[in-house]
């Protein structure tokens, strides 16, 4: 298949773009706006390959997606693309305003005006499938899962837009007949995530022996997925996905958040041992506002229908990503000593 991605050169984008071309031989057109989040590099390993072409363009730019559409002329297209910190969202919004809903309208419209000029088996296997998050769900009460029927009640600035973002794209299928699918995913780790989140940010600190800066008492819940597991989820989703439905993607791992960095401590303690327990290091800091006590996904809809499940052990697959982490520090250490941007990593502008 040929297939639009956005947003691949994030952190799920590249793990599902490598799976996409490297696993499964599709030809795979990455759109990427290469913002601060998103890494080239992660793709360095396609470089060469023909079934594989980097776009750099805004989601919000109309005339960029009418071209992208034009020449990639695509059979299927998978968005990613998003801000996706909560932190960040908090203390500026509207970037996540901006990216989240209204470039997530523009690539619909982009989508349907394209969709509209197809015909016959081009036009019956279109599919446009939409990435969410399980946050726009809000904050479950203890031993609670999210369901593909549970009812929106977003809690922050990031949560709240791709909400918006979700409900545009449904819209988009009932009014238009854009042939749409949706997916909300749990908490993603793995190899070549940006470390400003949770996992790649304790690991680093870890390493280097600076503080892990763990939120409130540190035992708000989340539901870990693999990288790896949630790029198959998408492509099982892409391929055998009923039109219009929504499908929840989880790991089946409920960790709290300090359980989470304990066990990244002890895995540390194993690889990189610095003579004294890193578990030390722990540092509980002031909660941030609005922070969720607990997300939990029942992934029982996509597992039945699909034939997914998510097969990685989480404390196992920690700790290989910790190996990653440390086997990978060209990738890493530009982006913590704040020397990262495309342009100075040589990057041209392409489409």
């Amino acid at each position: 298949m040929r297939i639009l991605v956005t947003g691949g050169c994030g952190f799920i984008g590249s793990a599902l773009v490598l799976h996409l071309v490297q696993d499964l031989g599709h030809e795979i057109a990455t759109l990427d706006a290469l913002t601060y989040a998103a890494n080239p590099i992660s793709l360095q390993p396609l470089a060469d390959n023909p079934r594989h072409r980097l776009i750099q363009a805004d989601i919000c730019d109309a005339d960029a997606l009418a071209r992208a559409f034009a020449e990639v002329r695509p059979q299927a297209v998978m968005h990613l693309a998003a801000e996706s910190h909560v932190d960040r969202s908090i203390t500026g919004p509207g970037a996540f305003i901006r990216t989240n809903v209204v470039g997530t309208q523009v690539l619909l419209e982009a989508a349907r005006r394209y969709y509209e000029t197809l015909s016959g088996a081009d036009k019956e296997g279109f599919r446009f499938l939409h990435v969410s998050t399980d946050e726009v769900y809000g904050s479950l009460p203890p031993g609670a899962f999210f369901t593909e029927e549970s009812r929106y009640d977003p809690r922050s600035p990031y949560s709240a837009s791709k909400a918006a973002s979700d409900h545009l794209a449904r819209a988009w299928h009932e009014t238009y007949g854009l042939p749409v699918l949706v997916t909300n995913c749990s908490n993603n780790y793995g190899p070549r995530h940006f470390p400003e989140k949770l996992i790649p940010l304790m690991i680093l600190n870890a390493l280097e022996g600076r503080a892990l800066p763990v939120y409130g008492d540190g035992l708000n819940e989340r539901d870990w997925i693999h990288v790896e597991d949630h790029a198959r989820g998408l492509v099982a989703v892409l391929e055998r996905g009923r039109i219009g439905e929504t499908y929840l993607l989880g790991g089946r791992a409920v960790r709290n958040n300090l359980a989470v960095v304990e066990a990244l401590c002890a895995a540390c303690d194993r690889l990189r041992p610095d003579g004294a327990p890193h578990a030390r290091l722990i540092t509980f800091v002031t909660d941030r506002p609005g922070h969720d006590r607990r997300y939990a996904i029942d992934c029982t809809k996509a597992e039945a229908e699909l034939g997914w499940r998510p097969t990685k052990v989480f404390e196992a697959a920690l700790e290989e990503t910790i190996g990653w982490y440390l086997a990978n520090e060209a990738w890493w250490r530009p982006i913590r000593e704040g020397r990262y941007t495309g342009e100075r990593l040589g990057l041209a502008k392409a489409g």
